[in-house]
């Protein structure tokens, strides 16, 4: 029976980071995180079988997401963690028992390379890929918590102008759950932008912020920390000049709310509901 190889030897199994960080001050009272930033794949993989085309699609990373994380994090001064894999090798978004961790089928595309990967081979995956991004991210978390100065999560996406055929009207959403401290502040700074309408500013959209097990559920939340998740339309990042005029927007804005530092003080959230 055909069997997805083991994709990461021995021989090879330092050659591939899975994560990039960007340093700053421990004391900045943020981290970026951006969980979709590469469509890059280590070697053994190849194209997971796909045309090497569709790894330039949404289905692969973020369109946009990792030049924008970069450029905010230069203009807040404060460290990012980006990965550096497709999220088609494994995603880390989603928690470790997920059955979306590995996507077999992503937007009508099959992804051969994923067809038969099993428990071994995703556990393989996820040693290598998955879990040494999650780790580093709390590790810096924890690290910023040491200096007194807890940060608020922040957790940069872009998503694709159409989905399934329909035009998506929005070109910024901020999602959320339980901790309205970033997304509050930030959704009515946005919705005052003169050259945004209000129908252009997302309240958990294009998707709903309360999904168990991602990166801000697992280190956020669980922390008691400050978060959000802000998703950027990919065609207005898609190129340099796009990211970093988001990034100035951005910046702008959450400076003054990251700078509040009761705002960002850890929080039992067990008891919170969230709004409906």
């Amino acid at each position: 029976m055909d069997r997805t190889p083991n994709l990461f030897p021995e021989s090879d199994a330092t050659a591939f980071s899975p994560v990039e960080t960007i340093a700053g001050p421990l004391d900045a009272g943020a981290l970026l995180v951006c969980d979709h930033a590469s469509n890059a794949l280590p070697p053994e993989y190849g194209t997971l079988g796909l045309p090497a085309a569709a790894l330039e699609r949404h289905i692969a990373y973020d369109i946009g997401a990792a030049a924008l994380t970069r450029a905010l994090a230069r203009r807040l001064g404060a460290p990012a963690v980006l990965s550096t894999f497709s999220r088609l090798l494994i995603d880390p978004n989603r928690g470790c028992d997920d059955p979306t961790l590995v996507m077999r089928f992503s937007d009508g595309a099959i992804v051969p390379g994923n067809a038969h990967a099993d428990a071994a081979e995703i556990a393989l995956r996820r040693e290598r890929c998955w879990a040494p991004y999650r780790e580093t991210v709390a590790a810096t978390v924890e690290a910023m918590i040491a200096t007194g100065e807890p940060p608020a999560l922040i957790a940069i996406h872009s998503f694709t102008p159409v989905w399934r055929g329909a035009a998506r009207p929005w070109q910024v959403g901020v999602l959320w759950d339980r901790d309205d401290r970033i997304f509050a502040p930030l959704f009515a700074a946005l919705r005052g932008e003169h050259d945004l309408a209000d129908c252009e500013v997302g309240d958990n959209e294009p998707y709903d912020g309360a999904l168990a097990g991602d990166t801000i559920d697992a280190v956020a939340t669980a922390r008691g920390l400050a978060n959000a998740l802000i998703e950027v339309r990919q065609d207005l990042i898609g190129d340099l000049a796009g990211a970093e005029a988001w990034a100035g927007r951005l910046a702008r804005l959450l400076a003054p709310i990251l700078a509040n530092p009761d705002a960002r003080a850890p929080r039992d959230l067990g008891s919170r509901v969230r709004r409906g």
